[in-house]
């Protein structure tokens, strides 16, 4: 698999994330579901810890990755869901030590909503990966 950055402007490049990316070569393609911060039964966990919660989804994330084979550098698309914004981006630096050490900025959107699926739980990511 072969990618190529696109970023027309570089602002986003210093917030982690590339504008686009052009795939090439991929041969699988894996969906993951949001992921949260729940244990494996599915119970939430670290309510109110917004900083907790982002580091509990993003190991439940690198979960689904490893079982299909892959990593955080196959991820070709982040979608992240905080029902606090604001909060979710103080504590994004995680997000920087996960992706920044594989070199990975995969593009991504980051919307606020008003709740999640499941009550008490705050932020939310969903990733699209290729080999």
């Amino acid at each position: 698999m072969e990618r190529k950055a696109v970023n027309p402007w570089n602002w986003s490049l210093k917030l982690g994330y590339n504008q686009g990316e052009v795939i090439s070569g991929a041969t699988r393609q894996l969906t993951c579901a949001g992921q949260t911060a729940v244990d494996g039964a599915g119970n939430p966990q670290h309510p109110g810890d917004m900083r907790a919660q982002i580091a509990l989804a993003l190991d439940n994330l690198e979960a689904v990755l490893a079982e299909a084979g892959m990593d955080l550098t196959n991820i070709t698309r982040l979608g992240v869901f905080a029902t606090d914004v604001d909060e979710a981006l103080k504590n994004f630096d995680l997000m920087g030590m996960r992706f920044g050490p594989v070199q990975a900025a995969p593009p991504m959107t980051l919307l606020g909503v008003t709740r999640l699926a499941i009550s008490g739980l705050l932020f939310e990511i969903e990733a699209t990966a290729v080999t």
